[in-house]
């Protein structure tokens, strides 16, 4: 099984949540295999039931199972980390504290480990006091490209921007995609990212020269009733990337 997604053309691979294995299995066949499924942690009891649902999700896509903390919740951090050194799927998100963590108990270089950062009000900056213990403490305000080799120096991956709120901020995240670009970082938009958005926001990353990049795009397509991710709107976001990188 890869440990690294299956970008399109090299370059995007969307995240979007799994509500079961069947619906993962349509999702990534709608995706045509460009996609890591998103399951939380924070749906779990233990690190066994965790483990052992996950690894269905795993064999059902060929391991782009992304392990996920459960609305950016802290809390799980240690929990991500301790699933994903058994389940070594091909994408992890983390706080920004529990990247070095992850990376150590993976033993490899491979899965795309993601840090959360956020929007600050300030272009150019983001807050990396995204942990259980420093999100309590006054936001730690940092230059983005500082913030980028800090998670470089812990075995991260990417920026995982977040909460986006849609282009909200879209001068910040602008100057994100900029400094990923210059830095040779992976790029997570996330938050607010629906279908009338989705291409501007991956546009803005493309033009910037964002090496590779994993659009988040959660509860707007989901399907209220069943609580699924909708398999025609993955496709319509596929079709978007696909034109994007035309």
């Amino acid at each position: 099984m890869s440990l690294t997604p299956n970008y399109l053309e090299d370059r995007i691979c969307l995240n979007v949540l799994a509500n079961s294995v069947e619906n993962a299995k349509d999702c990534y066949e709608a995706a045509e295999g460009h996609v890591v499924l998103g399951v939380l942690s924070k749906n779990y009891d233990s690190d066994e039931a965790a483990i052992e649902d996950m690894q269905k999700y795993q064999v059902a896509t060929d391991n782009a199972l992304s392990v996920g903390l459960g609305a950016g919740d802290p809390n799980q951090s240690q929990m991500v980390s301790r699933i994903s050194a058994k389940l070594q799927p091909q994408h992890v998100n983390q706080v920004f504290t529990g990247v070095g963590t992850s990376r150590a108990l993976l033993g490899q270089n491979d899965t795309v480990i993601n840090g959360l950062v956020s929007p600050t009000g300030k272009v150019g900056y983001v807050n990396i006091a995204t942990g259980p213990l420093s999100s309590q403490a006054p936001s730690g305000e940092v230059p983005i490209e500082t913030a980028i080799q800090l998670l470089k120096d812990m075995g991260g991956s990417s920026i995982k921007y977040f909460p986006m709120k849609g282009l909200a901020h879209k001068e910040e995240y602008q100057a994100v995609a900029k400094a990923c670009a210059e830095n040779d970082f992976y790029l997570e938009p996330t938050g607010g990212i629906d279908l009338t958005n989705f291409e501007e926001i991956v546009q803005i990353a493309v033009d910037a020269g964002v090496k590779k990049i994993i659009p988040h795009v959660y509860s707007s397509i989901i399907d209220k009733e069943t609580g699924d991710t909708k398999p025609e709107d993955v496709k319509t976001l596929l079709d978007m990337m696909k034109k994007i990188l035309k």
